[in-house]
């Protein structure tokens, strides 16, 4: 079973009749005309690969039912809360989202549509999946700087070189970390973003940020700080935090190259 995802990016002037026109789909297609809202409908289908052509799906069949029925959708949408002076909240854009779920779901012969998100920005996002298609997950990245030093007591010197190599530097070592936390509710619950940032900041990222967490950190005095312990710190620190919101997922990228995910 392959999992195939492509990324569509739009762009709606909420004020000119119309999608527009466009030809470069890499920034937007439509382009949107002037200052636009810009989004990024992120499709993942699930399905075996075809023999005679080598696809789950084509990608330019996902575009094109992405943009001749989802932007519609969106577009007419958004024209409709602007011209009435209303704000699209998030719990709106949820409502969007479903909807593109629905026109979408049933339309890619016989790959599965498993998960459908919109990029509220390059760090924000909302998603649905076909897993809990009751739910809405909302996520955002925040970034921390922190030092460490990978070394187990229990180690011989030797020992602790020859497992954790360079990390086991003594005098320790820096990285600028990225964490994503992602959370779930149902379409129609508000979520408030400053709250959720907030939550986050006091909760997880001033425990870390600038500190070494070796010495600064109490729980990594005991536990040696890789990036899985540091995903499973953020998630005990932020657990049950969000009142009726669940905690779904804490990421942290301690490289671009290197980062663990925990479910709790």
């Amino acid at each position: 079973m392959h999992r195939l995802v492509r990324e569509v990016r739009f762009s709606v002037n909420p004020f000119l009749e119309g999608l527009g026109g466009g030809c470069n789909s890499f920034a937007s297609k439509p382009s949107g005309e002037g200052l636009a809202v810009f989004l990024e409908l992120c499709v993942e289908l699930t399905g075996e690969v075809d023999g005679e052509t080598g696809f789950v799906v084509n990608v330019t069949e996902i575009d094109e039912q992405v943009r001749s029925s989802a932007v519609p959708l969106f577009a007419e949408r958004i024209r409709a809360e602007f011209l009435a002076g209303r704000h699209i909240t998030l719990s709106k854009t949820a409502q969007m989202l479903v909807g593109a779920w629905g026109v979408l779901n049933g339309r890619f012969a016989l790959a599965e549509l498993s998960r459908l998100g919109v990029k509220l920005n390059p760090f924000r996002k909302l998603s649905i999946d076909s897993q809990d298609g009751a739910m809405v997950y909302f996520s955002e990245k925040f970034e921390f700087a922190a030092t460490h030093k990978l070394w187990n007591d229990g180690f011989s010197e030797q020992r602790n070189f020859e497992v954790f190599g360079k990390c086991a530097n003594p005098t320790g070592h820096g990285h600028n970390y990225v964490v994503e936390v992602t959370v779930k509710t149902p379409p129609g619950r508000k979520i408030c973003v400053g709250d959720f940032e907030k939550i986050v900041d006091e909760q997880f990222i001033a425990a870390v940020d600038h500190k070494n967490l070796n010495v600064d950190v109490e729980r990594f005095k005991t536990t040696i700080p890789t990036v899985e312990n540091i995903a499973l710190f953020a998630w005990d620190k932020l657990a049950k935090k969000f009142g009726e919101t669940v905690l779904h997922c804490v990421t942290i990228w301690e490289t671009d190259k290197t980062s663990c995910s925990y479910y709790g």
